[in-house]
């Protein structure tokens, strides 16, 4: 399941047009993140990535979260 969600969240990367470098700097200059492309690796392989970084992840690559109610069955 880990390799899951950070395969998911590295596919967000790319579809976006950016390198993790070009993440991480956005990243760094929006929100005071780490500037090192390592440290943002180890998150989502930890699978440690908090709400608000996931946020502003989404953010730095043009997303929004959305909380959405399931459909009943």
């Amino acid at each position: 399941m880990k390799s899951n969600l950070r395969n998911e969240i590295k596919s967000y990367i790319v579809r976006s047009g950016c390198t993790m470098q070009e993440v991480v700097d956005r990243l760094s200059e929006d929100y005071g993140w780490s500037d090192s492309v390592s440290n943002l690796s180890n998150k989502l392989q930890r699978e440690s990535l908090r709400y608000v970084e996931a946020v502003q992840l989404a953010d730095a690559l043009g997303y929004d979260l959305v909380w959405q109610k399931r459909r009943e069955k």
